[in-house]
């Protein structure tokens, strides 16, 4: 059983790595894909990313569920693939459409604390091969307004805790793995 992380910024060619790992594998595929597409814009990219991967990966859509979806899906003779975990934490975070002040503290709903608890413990579990997606937000300016920089938070410790459980972990950056944990296969 091998673990992935792969992080990167807005395309830098991550989600390409982790498909191509998956690709290189040699096992059945199976793509959770947790983005939702609420608008144009982003049932657009779905659908751009929907036509890249191949035809005989099986494709699960879990926005909320990640853990469960990850039980029921990992196995020996496979690899799954989980892109991206930082969609998934916006979903937790927005779901219900809580509506989160500019300024002061910010009180994270139960099923994100929830999830992250199951999504962390269910990584434990020698079920198959995982590669997790996950966007690094940490890297720019603090941002503006209290949600968002909970949000910032809360992917930079959701990354860190995945990258512990993991057995590699790659950093992408115009299209170019850096290899910050295990050795490249």
């Amino acid at each position: 059983m091998t673990r992935t992380l792969v992080l990167g910024g807005a395309r830098s060619g991550k989600s390409a790595h982790a498909e191509m790992l998956a690709a290189q594998s040699g096992k059945e595929v199976v793509y959770i894909a947790t983005a939702a597409g609420g608008d144009g814009e982003m049932a657009s990219r779905i659908a751009q990313h929907r036509a890249q991967r191949p035809a005989h990966w099986t494709t699960v859509e879990e926005r909320l569920a990640l853990a469960d979806a990850l039980a029921t899906w990992r196995a020996p003779d496979r690899v799954v693939l989980v892109d991206c975990l930082t969609l998934w934490l916006s979903n937790l975070l927005f779901e219900d459409g809580t509506v989160y002040p500019d300024v002061g503290t910010i009180e994270l709903p139960a099923r994100f604390h929830a999830g992250r608890a199951a999504l962390l413990a269910e990584l434990a579990q020698p079920r198959g091969d995982v590669i997790l997606v996950s966007n690094e937000v940490g890297m720019g300016i603090v941002p503006f307004g209290a949600i968002t920089r909970a949000y910032t938070d809360e992917a930079g410790r959701l990354n860190q805790a995945v990258a512990a459980r993991c057995d590699r972990a790659i950093f992408v950056a115009a299209g170019l793995p850096l290899y910050l944990k295990g050795a490249p296969c």
